[in-house]
C-alpha cells in the first residue's frame, strides 16, 4: 500500500468515525446539554416541542395498556388525585393550633415527632 493510498483511507476512517460519534449528539443537542458536572448532562425540557396535549399522550397510553401493547409499568399512569375542596386561610390554621386542647397537642406533636 502506497503512502497516498494509506492517507487517504485514513482520512476516510477519520471522516466515518467523526460521523458515528457526532451525529447523535447533534441529534440531542436540542434536549441535553453536556455539562462538566457529576452528572455530565444537563436538561432543558423547555427545548423540547410537543405536538400531543398531555390528555392525548394519556388517551394514547390507556389504550396502549387495554390492547396489551405496554408491558408491566410502562403505562401505569398515577390515578388522578381527589380535589381536597378549598383550603383553609392562615388565620383559621392559627386559630385552630391556638385552641387546641393540650391533649390535642400531645397527640399533634407524637405525630410529627414520630413517637
Amino acid at each position: 500500500m502506497t503512502q497516498r493510498s494509506h492517507s487517504i483511507s485514513s482520512m476516510i476512517a477519520a471522516v466515518a468515525a467523526a460521523a458515528a460519534l457526532g451525529l447523535p449528539g447533534m441529534a440531542s443537542a436540542e434536549y441535553l446539554h453536556p455539562t462538566s458536572d457529576e452528572v455530565g448532562v444537563v436538561v432543558h425540557a423547555d427545548h423540547f416541542k410537543s405536538e400531543k396535549t398531555r390528555a392525548q399522550v394519556r388517551a394514547e397510553a390507556e389504550a396502549a395498556v387495554q390492547q396489551g401493547l405496554l408491558n408491566f409499568g410502562e403505562g401505569s399512569y398515577p390515578p388522578p388525585v381527589p380535589s381536597a375542596g378549598p383550603g383553609k386561610t392562615r388565620e383559621e390554621v392559627v386559630r385552630e393550633l391556638l385552641s387546641e386542647t393540650p391533649a390535642e397537642r400531645n397527640a399533634r406533636m407524637q405525630l410529627y415527632s414520630g413517637g
